[in-house]
C-alpha cells in the first residue's frame, strides 16, 4: 500500500489515479446528458476543485465556460463552521445554466452558504458537481451534490487537490489519514 507522510500523520492510498480518472468520466457523462444543448457555466471552487475542475472540463464535448471562486471553510484538518469568500465570483450568471465545480461536499455549509449567494444573481439553473461526499455529515440538504463521483464515509483525505495546510495538493492519488488503533 503507498503511503504518504505530512505534519507527523501517516496517508494511505485511498483513492487510485485510475479510479479518480473513471470517477471524473461518469460525473462528465452525466453532466453531458443533462446539458447536450446548453452552455454550462461550470464555477470552480478553488483551489481544492481546480484539478477535479480542469479534468471535468477535459471530458466535456459540449460548449462551456469557466469562472472561479475561492471560498475557505477549514482550518488544518478541521472545519470552522464558517465560510469566507476570499475571491468573489466576478461572472454574471443572469439567466445562466450554472454548474459549481467542488472538490467535496463534506457538512454542505460552503455549499449551502455559497448557493444562496449564487441564487440571489438569478441563474436559470443551478446545479453542484462534487467529485467527493460524505452524505453522513451533511447538514444541510440543499448542499447535497446533484452529481458525485463517489460517496465516502467520515476521513479527512489528502491529494488531487485536497490538502493540509496547503500541502500535498499535488499528489496525484487520494490519500486518508490512517486510522489508529483505539
Amino acid at each position: 500500500m503507498k503511503s504518504v507522510t505530512y505534519e507527523g500523520m501517516t496517508f494511505d492510498e485511498y483513492i487510485s489515479q485510475e479510479e479518480i480518472a473513471a470517477m471524473v468520466r461518469d460525473v462528465a457523462a452525466q453532466i453531458v446528458a443533462d446539458y447536450e444543448d446548453k452552455q454550462p457555466v461550470l464555477i470552480c471552487v478553488l483551489h481544492g476543485a481546480m484539478f477535479f475542475t480542469t479534468d471535468l472540463m477535459r471530458q466535456l464535448p459540449i460548449e462551456c465556460t469557466l469562472a472561479s471562486v475561492r471560498l475557505q471553510s477549514y482550518d488544518g484538518t478541521c472545519s470552522t463552521g464558517k465560510v469566507q469568500e476570499t475571491t468573489p465570483l466576478h461572472t454574471d450568471i443572469r439567466d445562466k445554466d450554472v454548474i459549481v465545480v467542488e472538490d467535496i461536499v463534506d457538512s454542505g455549509i460552503t455549499m449551502h452558504y455559497f448557493k444562496q449567494i449564487l441564487r440571489s444573481c438569478q441563474p436559470r439553473s443551478l446545479k453542484v458537481a462534487a467529485l467527493l461526499s460524505k452524505p453522513t455529515e451533511l447538514k444541510y440538504p440543499d448542499a447535497k451534490p446533484d452529481y458525485c463521483g463517489r460517496e465516502i464515509p467520515k476521513r479527512f483525505i489528502i491529494g488531487y487537490g485536497f490538502d493540509i495546510h496547503d500541502l500535498a495538493r499535488n499528489l496525484p492519488s487520494i490519500y486518508a489519514l490512517r486510522e489508529t488503533a483505539q
